[in-house]
């Protein structure tokens, strides 16, 4: 809890800080962060239709989870995949943000997911006497185990066993499917390759090692 607290501190100061800066900026600096910012877009958007675009740039404008909820996404998250030693966690990753698109651009996602979110909550405060995001670190463990092993789980806990393979799933693509998470499972994408020509065992095996090509 205290990592989290740090990050959320480091967050917040970072935003108030580049509130602070923006209205410090020259007319000159303004003009060049907008150019940066549009050659950002730009580069994101490469290879995407008009449509496609413009649909994106809808589905960002728009909120669907409260508050409360992304703060429980983002706890959740971080319990599916914690930062350790080798990378950051789901919420360093941007794994909430990502949570809150896959539900505007797939709302068959959005009933699970907020239901999915109230069950989890229901069942805190009739055991902790207080929602998830207020509970323990050792609660919310609790709460946690008993619906992330189908195999395990009570048969009263078969609506949070669901919610959670669904939580647990959008958290694994969000998080390796970022920057972060590739880096994590140390992809490196196709790199460029230098054709030497048939190994020579090969022409050998065939006759043809005398073969001029």
């Amino acid at each position: 809890m205290k990592r989290r607290d740090s990050l959320k501190a480091i967050g917040l100061t970072a935003l108030s800080t580049g509130l602070l800066l923006d209205s410090c900026k020259s007319d000159t600096d303004n003009k060049q962060a907008a150019t940066t910012k549009k050659a950002a877009s730009e580069e994101d958007n490469a290879g995407r239709e008009a449509f496609e675009v413009e649909r994106n740039k809808k589905l960002h404008a728009e909120t669907f989870f409260t508050k409360h909820e992304m703060a429980t996404i983002t706890v959740l998250g971080d319990i599916i995949i914690p930062k350790d030693e080798k990378s950051g966690s789901a919420s360093d990753a941007g794994v909430p943000d990502f949570i809150e698109f896959i539900v505007k651009d797939i709302p068959t996602h959005q009933v699970p997911m907020r239901g999915g979110l109230r069950w989890l909550d229901v069942q805190c405060s009739n055991r902790y006497g207080k929602p998830f995001v207020e509970c323990s670190q050792q609660q919310q463990l609790e709460m946690v185990t008993a619906i992330a092993y189908p195999m395990k789980a009570k048969p009263e806990m078969a609506p949070g066993v669901t919610f959670f393979n669904r939580m647990r799933d959008l958290t694994a693509t969000g998080f390796f499917t970022s920057k972060i998470g590739i880096a994590d499972i140390g992809y490196a994408g196709n790199a460029p390759n230098r054709w030497m020509g048939v190994p020579e065992d090969v022409l050998k095996q065939y006759g043809m090692e005398n073969v001029k090509v």
